[in-house]
């Protein structure tokens, strides 16, 4: 049963905090607690009632979704704490009423005993479904937005294999963006090779992010990849990231059609310096806006101006997550967290760069978890 030591912290949480009974709307925790992924979708499903939810009442576990999403939710089998409850969205013998049938199959788990307390993720609840639970008098709506995110930042066995198997993803989309970068090609082709070699690695369909741009762009830090010819002599950054198993990878390289110009090369050695001496700085109990100081003033005292971005982050079931390298973070970095590190360096309308890579952090130290090649050609 995938997810089961989520299930467990959150359980141990809950009864520290005094609650028998929660519902969790938000996609990360839904996800997180369960290992459901839902299908990545170009716009709303006009099917679905409402997100999918999980409700929990004492130590046991409900994953109510659209009957639709079944296919998605994993093997539930061997968990007999947590199932799968499944209400109408399709149907062509009466009006679409996924809403509807989401409330009364959320009403029928819960049950009509409502009373006492209930922890309830408010953000992202359905309005209808929190203002029914507020209404009751005999119901005290407890907010457990955010509870689970302390518990996230610390990847269990089975989260690293997931997040593995992402990063390998990422490595052979990396292996063929380089290739593809030559004078002549588009950004959109660059990133279509890395597509096709991702998906033909997975063997499904894969979602991606996130830049691919020319050095030329005005704004090039980053952005999705357009109709931008490469000329000889381009840089181009490919910041890749990959949605499997309901993970986040993260990656970024910076390529060149051709042979680099001398500032390139300097631009590029800085680079390296700079990921090598953050990632020296990754260990237990260093602190995220000290790392992020750290590796401004290296890019000061190496002469460029400094990136306008962050230093890096964390990633897991969003692919943005604390503990963010940034200047007003005091988190201390723990054993099991997964980091990223991004230098950049920017010359607006002329060439960029920016190199990524991805740390497990150990008891001593930090295992780096991205392998593409960041090298000078």
């Amino acid at each position: 049963m995938p997810h089961e030591t989520q299930r467990a912290q959150t359980h141990d949480l809950l009864r520290k905090r005094g609650l028998a009974r929660a519902l969790f709307a938000n996609a990360a925790s839904v996800k997180w607690l369960t290992g459901f992924n839902p299908p990545l979708q170009t716009g709303p499903n006009i099917f679905l009632g409402g997100p999918p939810l999980v409700w929990y009442e004492n130590g046991a576990w409900n994953l109510v979704l659209f009957d639709g999403q079944i296919s998605n939710a994993g093997d539930f089998d061997a968990a007999p704490n947590c199932q799968i409850v499944a209400y109408e969205g399709y149907a062509i013998d009466h009006p679409l009423r996924g809403a509807a049938q989401l409330r009364q199959t959320l009403r029928r788990v819960i049950g009509e005993s409502t009373n006492g307390k209930i922890g309830i993720e408010l953000r992202d609840a359905p309005a209808d479904i929190a203002l029914a639970l507020d209404e009751s008098a005999r119901v005290e709506l407890v907010a457990v937005d955010d509870w689970l995110a302390p518990l996230r930042r610390i990847k269990t066995p089975e989260e690293l294999r997931k997040m593995r198997d992402n990063f390998r993803l990422t490595d052979i989309g990396h292996a063929a963006a380089r290739a593809a970068v030559k004078p002549g090609a588009r950004e959109i082709q660059v990133w279509n090779a890395a597509r096709a070699a991702i998906e033909q690695a997975a063997r499904q369909s894969v979602p991606m992010g996130n830049d691919c741009v020319v050095g030329y762009r005005q704004n090039n830090i980053g952005g999705a990849p357009l109709d931008y010819e490469i000329r000889a002599g381009d840089s181009v950054i490919v910041d890749l990231s990959t949605l499997a198993h309901g993970y986040w990878s993260d990656s970024c390289a910076t390529y060149y059609a051709g042979e680099p110009s001398a500032k390139q090369r300097a631009l590029h050695a800085t680079l390296e310096r700079a990921l090598a001496f953050g990632l020296d700085l990754l260990k237990p109990g260093a602190v995220a806006r000290e790392i992020d100081a750290q590796m401004r003033e290296f890019m000061r005292r190496a002469g460029y101006a400094v990136y306008p971005h962050h230093t890096g982050h964390s990633l897991g079931v969003t692919g943005h997550e604390d503990p963010r390298l940034v200047p007003y973070n005091t988190m201390t970095l723990q054993e099991n967290m997964v980091i990223m590190l991004e230098p950049g360096i920017y010359f607006s309308g002329e060439t960029s760069g920016r190199l990524e890579d991805a740390a497990l952090i150990t008891r001593d130290g930090a295992e780096i978890l991205t392998h593409h090649d960041k090298a000078l050609p």
